[in-house]
């Protein structure tokens, strides 16, 4: 951070009159005006990630839907509330698709006589080899096992699909005869069905009979299954391309989740649309900046407040400060002038979206509802006008600055918050951002395109390789949707008492990883901000009578990540590259500190 030189103030020789500069001619275009969360493009790839990670779904519906007594964390660029009604969507279609394949297995076993859990075996073969995989033996150990396994599942069902079929058709099962060589690689239960005609007896004294239907059921069983789960893959693909897609997805009103019944859903939904982007944030003490993402160099600084010489101070409190900062945070959304009106319209820097509010936060133990919380307007004006002076430990009155980059999937927010006490100025800034979303989200229209306009034989494979563990997650889905009804009518969440957020969406939707254009564009926007910003506080101080040097000083130094030590003959400020001294004749050693970073200061590729 380098040192700004603010321009002619209020009050000052040759200082324009009123906060902002003058405008030039012709006046410069008006900032963009950002994307409403709901229709963000960071929403819309939340939303497909309802369909795709059942865990991230999971997590949506328990924090938002089961733990009703749960403030909303706030929701930067985002509808929280849009994905949790696709995240239920997504559950109730995942829960039917469930259901019908449990459900053809379960008729299948009757009218096939049984012979249906005959495939039960090579599917658990194939199963444990999955599991081998993962066992704490050696690697070169674990990856043969689970090959020979999967292998062996694989052509022993294989085998009796084929021997199913010719038997089914009439055939003598020739090929399938004791003298084919893989013959010898399948289960003991199935060598029955591998002998020639003349030797099946009473075993296979079904076939011509009633029977017939039987084989035909255990023939069918695996292409039904296999039709099912390639219906279920395509859910996905034709909800990218219509509710999902980048044109439709803008309107709200036309998604088919957000017409969902159930009144606990639209209780929520309408209570978590109130929470998330309001200016007061109700937070659980462990956390109180969940929902703003990863604490990014937050540092802290205080100055005392000496009095110039030249002219008698006036009295400076913290609404005095803020009002300096905000206009020279508010002109980051002016763009430089290009020569003509159209050519400034025409910057897409995010800075030109920038949004600076005044949030309140307020801790959400002692409330004795979720709907008690102060959230009407006059609530709210209240408590900011009191904690903006008060500089209280729980009630705490921030500025917060934000910039919503790459479609909201880069979002740095800077909470700016300032106190006079004591013949002291004390300024806290934390920086926090949220990183991109998960790669497997973000390719989410790329997955959906490639299925909707892949072959028909390649769809084919994709549904058979994936048919043998169908009824195993099958059975998963219905269990945990078990579960979590039996929480929701047991747990008794929407009588406790209210607590803060657990978790945010867009955090559980964060993967942590940035390019490398990302992380300038982060370090641009948050050193931008914070020079703004002590320009503002450095004004405050120069209008108010009060000397500037010091804090000058300090602020280069620990905005930058350093430790600046003071002595009383000087000063030391050490920096995250260089080191840089400023002492009198004899150092006494240190007499005060002030702190500089918490969090992560240094990130390259995540």
């Amino acid at each position: 951070m380098t040192r700004t030189d603010v321009p002619a103030q209020p009050g000052e020789p040759g200082g324009p009159q009123g906060l902002r500069k003058t405008p030039a001619s012709p006046p410069p275009p008006p900032p963009l005006l950002p994307t409403p969360p709901g229709a963000s493009e960071a929403t819309r790839l939340l939303c497909a990630g309802t369909y795709l990670d059942d865990s991230f779904r999971n997590a949506v519906i328990d924090e938002l839907y089961v733990h009703e007594q749960r403030f909303a964390a706030p929701s930067l660029g985002i509808d929280a509330a849009r994905v949790l009604a696709h995240a239920l969507r997504a559950r109730r279609l995942e829960l039917g698709w469930a259901a019908a394949i449990l459900g053809v297995w379960i008729m299948a076993i009757p009218l096939s006589f049984g012979l249906a859990l005959l495939y039960l075996l090579p599917v658990l073969l194939m199963a444990l080899g999955r599991a081998v995989r993962r066992a704490p033996v050696p690697p070169w150990v674990a990856r043969t096992l689970a090959f020979g396994l999967r292998w062996y599942g694989r052509l022993g069902l294989t085998v009796l699909w084929l021997s199913l079929l010719v038997t089914a058709c009439g055939g003598t099962i020739g090929i399938m005869g004791t003298g084919w060589p893989l013959t010898a690689l399948l289960p003991d239960g199935m060598g029955g069905l591998t002998s020639d005609s003349s030797g099946l007896g009473n075993d296979v004294a079904l076939v011509g009979t009633v029977a017939v239907l039987g084989l035909w059921v255990a023939v069918l069983l695996p292409l039904m299954l296999a039709l099912l789960v390639a219906l279920q893959r395509g859910q996905f693909a034709r909800a990218l391309a219509r509710e999902l897609s980048r044109e439709r997805f803008p309107d709200v009103m036309s998604d088919p989740a957000e017409r969902a019944e159930g009144y606990r859903f639209q209780r929520l939904r309408e209570r978590v649309r109130i929470e998330q982007h309001g200016p007061l944030v109700m937070y659980r003490a462990a956390d109180p900046f969940c929902g703003a993402g990863q604490a990014y160099r937050t540092w802290s600084l205080s100055v005392e407040l000496n009095p110039r010489t030249d002219r008698t101070p006036e009295p400076l409190d913290n609404s005095a400060i803020l009002a300096r900062i905000v206009p020279l945070v508010e002109a980051l959304r002016v763009p430089s002038p290009h020569g003509s009106p159209e050519v400034a319209a025409a910057v897409r820097d995010r800075l030109r979206a920038l949004e600076i509010d005044e949030c309140v936060y307020l801790p959400a133990e002692g409330l004795p509802n979720r709907a008690a919380a102060p959230y009407a307007p006059e609530a709210f004006e209240a408590h900011r006008r009191d904690a903006v002076e008060e500089g209280g430990e729980t009630r705490r009155h921030f500025l917060r600055i934000r910039v919503g980059g790459w479609n909201e999937g880069i979002v740095t927010t800077v909470f700016v918050r300032v106190h006079t006490q004591g013949g002291m100025l004390m300024m806290e800034v934390a920086p926090h951002v949220l990183w991109p979303l998960r790669q497997l989200f973000q390719d989410a229209d790329r997955l959906a395109h490639q299925y909707r306009h892949h072959h028909h034989f390649g769809k084919a494979v994709w549904a058979v390789t994936r048919t043998p563990r169908s009824a195993g997650d099958a059975a998963l889905t219905l269990v945990r949707g078990l579960v979590s009804a039996w929480r929701l009518a047991t747990a008794g969440h929407g009588a406790a008492l209210p607590e803060g957020p657990g978790a945010a969406v867009r955090e559980l939707g964060s993967f942590g990883d940035s390019s490398l254009f990302q992380d300038m564009d982060v370090a641009r926007y948050l050193k931008t901000v914070q020079q703004r910003v002590a320009a503002g506080v450095t004004t405050a101080l120069r209008e108010a009578g009060y000397q500037t040097d010091e804090f000058e000083r300090r602020v280069v130094h620990v905005a930058e990540g350093g430790v600046y030590v003071e002595s009383a003959q000087g000063a030391v400020g050490i920096g995250d590259h260089n080191t840089i001294t400023q002492q009198g004749p004899t150092g006494q050693g240190p007499t005060g500190q002030d702190s500089a970073e918490k969090g992560s200061g240094q990130r390259g590729n995540g």
